[in-house]
């Protein structure tokens, strides 16, 4: 089905949406991510230090060379200062990585190329930092166990990263979902065409890390120790290590599925408004990575049919919405024309001379304006349309581009029609009107970089000689016999042949009718 071209007119009933809430101020914004990520943080870090406790004490067996006095002490040792040590860096670093990310924020303003950038990297920064910390907590207990038990400074040194790991995931997927509204501000002004953000694979390979990766290393780690266990010691390890899975791939897929459910299901929802018609639909661009250019890209498609429409809908004004639709339905659009059977109806202001000297110029186009819009409206009704405005005269067709099963009787019925609403809404401005029908070329004329849809032929510029006699008429009003002849056997009573009359530049006489 083609698209309709022209104004579109308003859906009756249809819902206005509320106004958008109120914009939070940036420092606000600012202060509730940094409060909300500070309890993220300590909860994934959390996670992370359960983990790494009951894998070292629950789940893998412990060698029994590294039981001394002498290396636990060392171990609570070096678990207090890697503690300390790292709650210090730890916040000394993120809260610089939070400076740089949020600064533009906190002031209250756009953000700089740079600026933005910090914020659209800053969950995987945070992530590396946190990586980081843990990796060198690691390192740390396997130089400490490593004097006692190479074994155990292994073991221990898996277990840490393993915590970390569970740690890092979790730590990026809440940052990245706290961070969002900031991620949206940041590109408001600016949407980068490429991710700059980690990709869709990257977040799911730390999703699987935490969900799978752990379980099943810790579970390895159970089946590789030489250390004698019971086998009801064995079945609390796997149950542990079940439950461990159970919980982090809730927790980790829970939160990576609704970071990609939530987008996806809005930019459904504007798909939706396109379809049914709502070129306005946009979407918050709340992503850097693979889904934050898909929705840049759905807000550029809709600005693209905006536009499209809007040049669609001037092209209808400008050519008359028949033209426009069949133009847009043909694939190649080229020069010339075809012969058809229409009627023409010429209508031209009287004494716009005098009008135009006499009154202000935006008085003049104010009244020329209301008069177009009755000639508009009249014509249309009746099937017709306004081929060209000339000046201070109009050229209507009916009968093309598209056929009209009675052409003329249209043509004479709106110049009846046209006549009776100047005469009633119209003061202070007469017209003259002329109809007439017959073969015409209708088509492109011009060059190929410029042309538009006319019509040519005799019954153009007879109905234009006419207009110039109805001048000096009295009802203003005067149509071909031609046209009487094409019309319908209804329209044809209305009207009354009189008098021959030779217009000027034809050779031939024209028998002229008036309305009864």
């Amino acid at each position: 089905m083609a698209m309709e071209v022209g104004r579109q007119p308003a859906v009756a009933g249809a819902q206005v949406e509320p106004p958008p809430p109120a914009r939070e101020p940036g420092p606000a914004l600012a202060a509730r991510i940094r409060r909300r990520y500070t309890y993220s943080l300590l909860g994934a870090n959390l996670a992370g230090a359960v983990l790494t406790f009951v894998l070292g004490n629950w789940v893998v067996p412990f060698p029994v060379e590294g039981s001394s006095s002498a290396n636990i002490t060392a171990n609570a040792i070096g678990f207090a200062v890697v503690m300390v040590l790292g709650l210090v860096a730890g916040r000394e670093m993120s809260a610089r990585v939070g400076r740089e990310a949020q600064r533009w924020l906190v002031e209250d303003r756009a953000p700089t190329p740079e600026e933005r950038h910090a914020t659209l990297v800053f969950p995987l920064r945070q992530t590396v930092l946190e990586a980081m910390l843990w990796l060198a907590a690691a390192v740390a207990f396997v130089v400490i166990n490593s004097f006692d038990s190479p074994r155990l400074a292994f073991q221990t040194g898996l277990e840490i990263v393993l915590g970390g790991l569970v740690t890092c995931s979790i730590t990026y997927l809440l940052a990245e979902r706290i961070s969002q509204p900031a991620v949206v501000r940041a590109l408001e002004s600016e949407v980068p065409e490429k991710p700059t953000g980690p990709a869709i694979g990257c977040r799911l390979l730390l999703t699987w890390g935490a969900s799978s990766a752990v379980p099943l290393v810790a579970v390895t780690l159970v089946a590789l120790s030489d250390v004698n266990t019971s086998r009801e010691r064995v079945g609390v390890a796997v149950a542990l290590v079940a439950g461990i899975g159970v919980l982090t791939g809730l927790a980790t897929m829970t939160i990576s599925a609704r970071s990609l459910a939530e987008p996806l299901r809005g930019l459904r929802t504007a798909l939706g408004r396109v379809e049914a018609g709502d070129l306005t639909a946009a979407v918050a661009v709340d992503d850097a990575g693979e889904v934050g250019v898909l929705q840049a890209g759905f807000n550029r498609m809709a600005a693209g049919l905006r536009e499209r429409e809007r040049l669609r809908d001037l092209f209808g004004r400008h050519v008359g919405e028949d033209v426009a639709r069949r133009a847009l339905e043909r694939e190649d659009v080229a020069l010339g024309g075809e012969t058809r059977d229409a009627a023409v109806l010429f209508v031209d202001v009287i004494g716009s001379t005098r009008l135009a000297s006499t009154r202000d110029p935006a008085e003049v186009v104010a009244r020329l304006n209301e008069f177009f819009g009755i000639v508009v409206d009249c014509v249309s009704l009746h099937g017709g349309w306004v081929n060209k405005f000339e000046g201070d005269a109009a050229l209507c067709v009916f009968g093309a581009p598209t056929p009209h099963p009675d052409a003329a009787g249209s043509a004479l019925a709106s110049g009846r029609a046209l006549r009776f609403r100047l005469d009633g809404e119209l003061s202070g401005i007469e017209a003259a009107i002329g109809v007439s029908a017959g073969e015409v070329v209708a088509g492109n004329v011009g060059a190929a970089e410029r042309f538009e849809y006319t019509v040519i032929g005799d019954p153009v510029n007879e109905a234009a000689r006419l207009t110039e006699l109805a001048k000096t008429t009295p009802g203003k009003l005067l149509a071909s016999e031609a046209a009487l002849e094409r019309a319908g056997a209804v329209e044809r009573e209305r009207w009354k042949v009189g008098r021959t009359e030779t217009l000027r530049g034809r050779t031939g006489p024209t028998r002229i009718a008036e309305p009864r």
